[in-house]
């Protein structure tokens, strides 16, 4: 035994490990449910207000989801309800939520142990789908320096255009920071209480938001891929091309429709002026991925735009990044076995690889979860508040995907309805195979397989 270390650090850390060997997906939920408990109790202090008085249990409760799930949605006023403390409290636990918690655990393990072993290195592989555990060191340099590289260089951007519009050089800090941290973890929180709507034809202010949350949600083992191999775009795995292409098209195809539907609506976007509406609709179709902020009043665009949402925000961003939703491969997966299936291919291909069937059934599989969770959340809510579906599944699929968007109803919700919210988020945030491995008792391995027989489909 260590000089120093006390017996119950040693017995502590060696359960830590059992259940991490026997399953690590439970130790990473227990882990992320204790760092919101965490936070709700801090954001329960009176120092965390602006008033000086506790928060309610569902209001600290629920910001702290938001925040470690770094999701974005609010039931009470971030810029003006929450002291200077609470909003570092909200940033720290942002930060800790978009490292991913089987990272953090990694993180923690190499702090204990000044090295990666094993267990750790098998954690983190499972959070970031990196296939070679030697890559996982690499990844952790890279979670860490590109996060506060790229805020530092969004708030860097930032700071300048706040002392021109006029704020004090502490608050333009202030703001820069706060909007850069915010921006390249997809968290959508805002620290003023008319958030990004006065710069609304800005590009100096949103273009820098718009780059940290497209960057944020490609994930960062794709950006570990670019990064060692940025001069030779053909050697990029599989996993990096995929999401790159299928999320430059998802931006493409959600900016054109949203910027079709909103083209004459007095309530958003008829007002601007061309570069106004370019930008108001390229930040509109980027920020479905999970940025969760907005320029114009969600609750005033169309329902065909709401739709539009929807869909972008269910599939959300890439895998292991901080966006939440399905993710882009999955769709990817799925499009190319359609492909596939109506050519009358025997194999799903993409890019000179093969895609092994065992991802297509990971893909159906994260697909039909996730539009069950929404499906019975929002018939949940639909009988606790009696408010429209249009509106209630917006709100639902927001808070799964982690997006933050917002019609205007969760200020508003009751309590029953804010906890089933900030399930969603938690479930949302943690991944629907994730619960399902840690809820598992066990794994069934299969020894004797039966005959094949092909039921008729369609």
């Amino acid at each position: 035994m260590a000089r120093g270390l006390p017996a119950a650090f040693w017995s502590g850390r060696e359960m830590v490990d059992r259940l991490a060997r026997q399953s690590p997906a439970r130790l990473a939920i227990g882990v992320f449910a204790s760092v919101v408990a965490v936070f709700a109790g801090l954001l329960s202090a009176p120092w965390a207000t602006a008033t000086g008085e506790r928060a309610s249990f569902v209001d600290a409760l629920f910001t702290a989801t938001s925040a470690v799930c770094v999701t974005g949605l609010v039931v009470v006023p971030t810029g003006t309800y929450w002291s200077t403390a609470g909003l570092v409290t909200i940033l720290v636990g942002i930060q800790i939520g978009a490292l991913g918690v089987m990272t953090l655990a990694s993180i923690l393990g190499l702090a204990v142990s000044r090295r990666i072993g094993l267990t750790q290195r098998l954690l983190v592989t499972s959070e970031t789908k990196t296939t070679r555990l030697g890559e996982v060191g690499s990844l952790l340099r890279t979670v860490i320096v590109t996060s506060l590289v790229l805020e530092g260089a969004i708030a860097a951007i930032l700071v300048p255009r706040f002392l021109m519009l006029g704020e004090s050089l502490g608050d333009a800090v202030w703001y820069g920071v706060f909007y850069a941290i915010s921006a390249f973890n997809n968290a959508g929180f805002i620290p003023t209480a008319e958030g990004l709507e006065p710069f609304v034809s800005d590009w100096w202010v949103l273009l820098p938001i718009i780059v940290g949350v497209f960057i944020g949600s490609l994930g960062f083992p794709v950006l570990l891929n670019i990064g060692s191999r940025w001069r030779r775009p053909s050697t990029w795995n599989l996993h990096s091309k995929l999401t790159l292409t299928t999320s430059a098209a998802l931006v493409v195809v959600g900016s054109v429709l949203v910027a079709a539907f909103e083209w004459r609506n007095e309530g958003t976007f008829a007002p601007l002026d061309w570069p106004g509406t370019i930008l108001a609709s390229l930040f509109a179709g980027v920020m479905p991925r999970s940025g969760g902020f907005s320029t114009v009043d969600i609750g005033e665009m169309h329902e065909g735009t709401w739709l539009i949402n929807d869909a972008l925000m269910f599939v959300g961003g890439g895998s292991a990044s901080t966006a939440g939703g399905i993710k882009v491969t999955t769709l990817a997966v799925m499009l190319l076995a359609i492909v596939a299936e109506g050519r009358g291919d025997r194999d799903v291909e993409a890019y000179g690889r093969r895609i092994p069937r065992e991802a297509l059934q990971v893909a159906i599989a994260v697909s039909l979860v996730s539009a069950t969770i929404v499906l019975v959340a929002s018939l949940l809510l639909l009988g606790i508040t009696g408010l429209t579906l249009d509106r209630i599944l917006f709100e639902v699929i927001s808070a799964f995907a982690t997006v933050g968007l917002s019609t205007g109803i969760t200020p508003d919700l009751p309590d029953a309805g804010k906890y089933v919210l900030v399930a969603l988020m938690f479930i949302g945030r943690t991944g629907t195979m994730t619960l399902a491995a840690a809820l598992a008792l066990r794994s069934r391995r299969r020894v004797i397989r039966y005959p094949e027989e092909r039921p008729i489909i369609g």
